[in-house]
């Protein structure tokens, strides 16, 4: 087959600061889906993106290109649907929770969901330290569980915005995953492709969020709310602080075990707090703003449907969860008050542990990740443990805490505590 254009030249285009036509937009991302664009062609494509951006019609092609490239899905047959997006944070173990306590209240999730991407953990690998839990289902298998239980947490399937998966794999080990269209675009191609009525996404802002800056996470959420409503779903977007890590776990594992304290009723506040506002967002969405999900994670009924979700997927959610057999703690260094606890440090220790992946086949180390004891605002005292560090591999324990360096401080009196959720953009 002769093909109708040359990556080498959409990639000059870009390159050279120039926008992209529709036709080569189509192409290279169908040419990359079948092959015919080689990985490096297209990291080098997304480089220049990163680097030079696109303009919001680019954006818009780039992203109706990628639900061109795999099926299109349609759940609104089963009653009001509701699917809610992170774009990334440091212990951000939201979905876990809030999606059996959503699907709890009377609308049906279809959530699916990501690995790890940079610094931050994936959802799916948390979910894979549950023992026999499957991420991957077929299309009749992912029905079946939302007409049984209500919700689902799984992966895309294969045919589902496919040039997506694709690139999101390449930009973990590219260093393009900062970019707002490339984020954008993977974002709304799968939310848009998986036919869910509407749409709330957690943009979250600070040094533990791939947009550091609030002006960028903002300019993001705009991207994507204007590009989910063109397509009629229903977005709204919160921008939310990762400043500081969420709840008192990151890892895989020790944050599924924070997730099931959280349905149990108890859990860190912070993520309580996210959870019901994520969970009012969607509930209003999906025309359901008289539903109140906060005493749902009191009776149970949010606990029962998180046990269904979990058993459906082949996951036993009274098995044992890993813990990694190596441990170190870290402790204060005077008495005093923690002030900050910078949240893009903890996450390259908790990666460095063996909780991330440095390439896109590597596994991860289900038991690693590190617990938090206090956080920001807390008084301590000299010796008292901060954190503690866990891993399967003694070695790693040495970079983890270069990774830490400067990354607590403390002062006499504890900082103006920010606001968890900061906006609301529609």
């Amino acid at each position: 087959m002769t093909e109708r254009m040359d990556a080498v030249d959409v990639i000059r285009t870009k390159r050279d600061r120039g926008t992209l036509s529709h036709d080569q937009i189509d192409w290279v991302i169908d040419a990359y889906t079948r092959g015919v664009v080689a990985d490096e062609q297209m990291s080098a494509l997304a480089m220049a993106i990163f680097l030079n951006g696109m303009t919001r019609e680019e954006i818009a092609q780039w992203t109706a290109a990628m639900i061109a490239s795999g099926e299109r899905m349609d759940f609104r047959f089963l009653g009001p649907t509701s699917d809610k997006h992170s774009t990334g944070g440091v212990g951000d173990k939201i979905t876990l929770p809030l999606v059996p306590l959503v699907a709890a209240c009377g609308v049906t999730v279809p959530q699916l969901s990501g690995r790890g991407l940079g610094h931050t953990g994936g959802t799916l690998d948390k979910m894979e330290s549950i023992a026999g839990w499957r991420a991957s289902l077929t299309n009749d298998e992912m029905l079946t569980v939302l007409r049984d239980v209500g919700g689902v947490i799984c992966a895309a399937g294969a045919g589902l915005a496919p040039a997506d998966k694709k690139l999101y794999a390449l930009r973990d080990i590219t260093s393009t995953v900062e970019c707002i269209p490339l984020i954008a675009s993977s974002i709304m191609s799968k939310k848009i492709a998986e036919g869910t009525g509407s749409l709330v996404l957690d943009v979250k802002t600070g040094t533990g969020a791939f947009m550091q800056a609030e002006s960028d996470a903002r300019a993001l959420a705009r991207t994507m709310v204007d590009l989910g409503t063109d397509a009629g779903v229903k977005t709204v977007a919160l921008i939310t602080d990762m400043n500081t890590p969420l709840g008192l776990t990151v890892g895989n594992a020790n944050e599924v075990r924070e997730s099931v304290e959280v349905l149990a009723g108890g859990g860190p506040s912070d993520v309580v707090e996210l959870t019901l506002a994520l969970a009012r967002e969607m509930l209003a969405a999906a025309g359901r703003p008289d539903v109140d999900p906060a005493p749902l994670l009191q009776n149970g009924r949010a606990m029962d449907s998180w046990r269904r979700m979990v058993a459906a997927q082949g996951g036993d959610p009274d098995a044992a969860l890993p813990v990694a057999p190596l441990s170190e703690v870290v402790t204060a260094p005077a008495d005093g008050v923690l002030t900050v606890m910078e949240a893009r440090a903890i996450a390259v220790a908790a990666w460095r542990l063996g909780a991330g992946r440095a390439r896109k086949e590597d596994p991860v180390d289900f038991g690693a990740g590190i617990d938090l004891h206090v956080k920001p605002g807390e008084r301590v005292r000299a010796g008292q443990p901060v954190m503690t560090l866990r891993t399967s591999d003694e070695a790693k324990f040495a970079r983890a805490h270069e990774a830490l360096e400067g990354a607590l401080s403390y002062g006499s009196e504890a900082l103006p505590p920010r606001p968890l959720v900061i906006d609301r953009i529609t």
